[in-house]
C-alpha cells in the first residue's frame, strides 16, 4: 500500500505455532483461548509477517521470518509452515533478495532473524540478502554472541554470525535514523535492547510492533508475553506508544497476527481497540 511518499508491505515467511500461556502471560486460558484457539499441545498459529518499505531510494527490510535452516525436529516442535516463503512473498511484488538493500533486526530471536542467512546447496550459511546491509544494536549483538541461560535458546548464532564473516554487518547503539522518514527506535521490554522502525510521512505516522505488541490481541495492557525479559517497561511502552497511536492516528503493523497485519485504534474507556484494519484473505 502506498504510505505517504512510501510503499509498504508486510511480506510473509509463512507460519508457526508457540505455547499459548507463554504468549499472553499472566493472562489466563479460559480468557486468551476465545480469541486464540489452540491446539491439542496448546500452541497457537501465529504469522511471520515481515514489514518491507519502498522509498525512492532503497527497499528496507524489517525482520526475516524464520528461514530455511531448521531441522524436521525443530521445525515439528513449532509447527513451522513456510507458506509461502519470504523468495515468494518478494516475487509477487516482482522483487527478489537481490533488491532488498538494508535489514533492520528488531532483535536476534530465531523467530524474527532465522531468514537473516540461508544454507545453500552445497550446505554452507551466508546471508540471505547478498547486497543488504544488517542493522543491530550493540547492546542486542552482544547478548545474542554470549546468551545467558534464560536466553540461550532464543539466539541461533547461524542467523547472524555470518553477517559480520561477510561484512554486512552494521552495529548501531540508540535510536538513528535510516533516511528521512525511515527511524529506528529503541524500546527495551521484550528484551533490553529491541529496537523497531517509525515511518513518517505526509503527516502520517506507522510503527511496526514487533514483539512489542505481536498480535492484535496484545493490544490491550495487561497482555505481555512471558518471554519479554522486562515485563513492566513493556507496560509502559505499551501505554506510552498506544496513547499516543490513538491521538495521531497512526498505523499500527502487527508482524506476529496469522489474520490482522496492520490497523488503527481509538480509545473507548482507557482500552485500545482496533478499526479500520487489514486482514489476510
Amino acid at each position: 500500500m502506498k504510505f505517504g511518499r512510501f510503499e509498504i508491505h508486510s511480506v510473509s515467511d509463512g507460519f508457526f505455532r508457540l505455547d499459548g500461556g507463554a504468549m499472553f502471560g499472566v493472562v489466563p486460558r479460559v480468557i486468551w483461548e476465545r480469541t486464540n484457539p489452540p491446539d491439542d499441545k496448546n500452541r497457537i498459529i501465529l504469522g511471520l509477517n515481515p514489514l518491507l518499505i519502498i522509498t525512492e531510494q532503497r527497499k528496507i527490510l524489517v525482520d526475516t521470518g524464520i528461514g530455511n535452516k531448521d531441522d524436521a525436529k525443530f521445525c515439528s516442535l513449532y509447527a513451522v509452515d513456510r507458506k509461502p516463503t519470504m523468495e515468494e512473498s518478494l516475487a509477487k511484488l516482482n522483487l527478489s533478495v537481490n533488491d532488498i538493500n538494508i535489514v533492520v533486526s528488531t532483535h536476534l530471536h530465531w523467530d524474527h532473524a532465522g531468514g537473516n542467512t540461508t544454507k545453500g546447496t552445497d550446505g554452507k550459511i551466508r546471508p540471505a540478502f547478498p547486497n543488504a546491509k544488517y542493522i543491530i544494536q550493540r547492546g542486542e549483538w552482544d547478548e545474542a554472541t554470549a546468551p545467558n541461560e534464560r536466553t540461550k535458546g532464543s539466539y541461533h548464532q547461524e542467523d547472524f554470525l555470518p553477517l559480520k564473516q561477510a561484512g554486512q554487518l552494521e552495529l548501531i547503539e540508540g535510536d538513528t535514523s535510516v533516511e528521512d522518514g525511515i527511524n529506528i527506535i529503541r524500546i527495551p521490554g521484550h528484551n533490553r535492547h529491541f529496537q523497531t522502525v517509525l515511518i513518517s510521512s505526509n503527516n502520517q505516522k506507522a510503527i511496526f510492533l514487533g514483539d512489542l505488541i505481536p498480535t492484535a490481541s496484545h493490544l490491550l495492557y495487561p497482555y505481555i508475553m512471558g518471554y519479554d525479559l522486562f515485563p513492566l517497561e513493556t507496560l509502559k511502552a505499551k501505554k506510552q506508544l498506544l496513547q499516543r497511536a490513538a491521538e495521531e492516528d497512526w498505523l499500527l503493523i502487527f508482524e506476529h497476527d496469522p489474520k490482522v497485519k496492520m490497523g488503527h485504534i481509538e480509545m473507548q474507556s482507557g482500552k485500545p481497540v482496533l478499526y479500520n484494519y487489514q486482514i489476510t484473505s
